[in-house]
């Protein structure tokens, strides 16, 4: 089982990774965005698109490497409804759409406390629930049509080996579905009678079966390939440290979403207006969790301006006292409603000014989440934001503990790391503190007071 064939389908891109799981690194990738099609009946997402691309990127590895195994991560706050034959019974749908918002009133009504699920409710389709109660009352056959609902690594896991699961790391995602302290389904999937509907509970490393025949047949994989079960991609970030790591720790899983972790952590109180929530882990054990849409707002705060930057931008963006206030995307996140706002004219920034003013933005909401939700010890940083060195510099001061990037893409890295044994994704040692750690706690300080006004 060495080269693992990795489906990792992230918010705003997908991508198939061929990992090498003797150096955990990825030898090989492909590509694409992840399409939203606008309807009809609603905005949802290119299922079909998104097969063929999985279908050719297993191919091309097949081809290039050899395929020994596959595994699959996908963002979380999304199912699939299949029918009676297996196939949609509805298009699969964004969780961007409002109109689950149209029916908030009475969702709220009926759905369990946080107290229940940990999960706080969220706008647009974030709640899974609120999907299904959405579409089932909006289209009224449709829940007689609907014979199996699948969390969303485990729809492909299906298209692959034909066996239908759910899984603990999606269902513990938001979706007022779960119940991380109980381990079983909420009182919400019994009173709107989906129980049966739902598909049997299974371990993300489950070894679900081999690919189905035609799929060896389209990709040239040997009919014996196995297909393991899936996990959702914060948790696949967090799987690799489970049994590597001594707690307390906390993990900050970077992307669209940035998810920080706390592992062991202080017992605290979320509070569920705060964009908290109880994520669950591969091996089905509650997570205190904070959420925010950084890689969202990275995006829309720097997209394809320049990202470098010299210590002497650092200099003066804290003399400046440059900052960039919550919230960018304020419909999620510990800020929610809270207009951002620059206390400068950010025209007259450079690029690099720019860029820094970012990162410690992210930082310090990244160090907010981690605060309300009793992180303690290390703070490892996985994806894109890892290679940030202003944005980890900011973490580290303001959090005052180590911080450390890990080496690699998290999710695909941890997804693979679900064939065979779990062993620790390598990492870069934690970061030095740095010269002016001083003026960086200081800018920190002054940020979180503004923030909190």
């Amino acid at each position: 089982m060495k080269h693992i064939a990795v489906i990792d389908i992230g918010k705003t891109n997908a991508k198939v990774a061929l990992v090498d799981r003797e150096s955990l690194s990825e030898i090989a990738v492909t590509k694409r965005p992840n399409a939203v099609l606008q309807g009809p009946p609603y905005p949802h997402y290119d299922v079909e698109g998104l097969w063929q691309f999985i279908l050719d990127g297993l191919k091309r590895f097949q081809t290039e490497f050899g395929v020994d195994a596959i595994s699959i991560t996908t963002h979380g706050a999304s199912a699939v409804l299949l029918d009676a034959a297996g196939q949609l019974a509805a298009p699969a749908l964004d969780y961007e759409f409002d109109g689950p918002d149209r029916l908030a009133a009475d969702y709220d009504a009926i759905r369990p406390p946080f107290a229940e699920t940990g999960s706080a409710r969220l706008p647009l389709g974030l709640n899974l629930g609120a999907q299904l109660f959405w579409q089932f009352r909006t289209f009224p056959d449709l829940q007689a049509r609907t014979r199996t609902i699948l969390t969303y690594p485990q729809y492909w896991a299906f298209r692959l080996s034909g066996v239908a699961v759910n899984e603990v790391t999606s269902l513990g995602c938001h979706t007022d579905l779960w119940m991380p302290e109980e381990g079983k389904y909420s009182s919400l999937v019994e009173r709107e009678g989906w129980t049966e509907l739902m598909a049997p509970v299974a371990r993300a490393a489950d070894r679900l079966g081999s690919i189905l025949p035609d799929i060896a047949a389209r990709t040239g994989l040997a009919g014996d390939t196995p297909v393991i079960c899936g996990i959702h991609d914060s948790n696949a970030s967090l799987y690799a440290h489970l049994a590597a790591r001594v707690a307390p720790f906390s993990v900050v899983s970077t992307g669209t979403w940035v998810i920080s972790m706390a592992v062991g952590g202080a017992k605290v109180a979320l509070d569920p207006a705060r964009d908290t929530l109880v994520n669950v882990n591969a091996y089905g054990d509650p997570v205190p969790s904070a959420r925010f849409m950084g890689g969202r707002e990275f995006e829309r705060l720097i997209g394809e301006r320049p990202k470098n930057f010299a210590p002497a931008d650092i200099d003066s963006v804290l003399a400046r006292g440059a900052m960039l206030l919550p919230a960018v995307e304020n419909q999620s996140g510990p800020f929610q409603g809270r207009s951002a706002a620059w206390t400068v004219d950010e025209a007259r920034l450079t690029p690099a000014e720019r860029y820094v003013t970012v990162s410690f933005y992210l930082a310090l909401m990244t160090a907010t989440g981690l605060d309300i939700v009793g992180a303690q010890g290390p703070v490892l940083v996985e994806g894109p934001f890892a290679e940030n060195s202003a944005y980890l510099a900011m973490l580290a001061a303001t959090t005052g503990r180590p911080v450390e990037a890990v080496a690699g893409t998290g999710t695909s890295i941890g997804a693979a790391l679900l064939v065979g044994h779990a062993r620790p994704a390598s990492g870069k040692g934690a970061i030095e503190r740095p010269a002016n750690e001083v003026a960086l706690r200081a800018y920190a300080a002054d940020w979180t007071a503004r923030a909190s006004a």
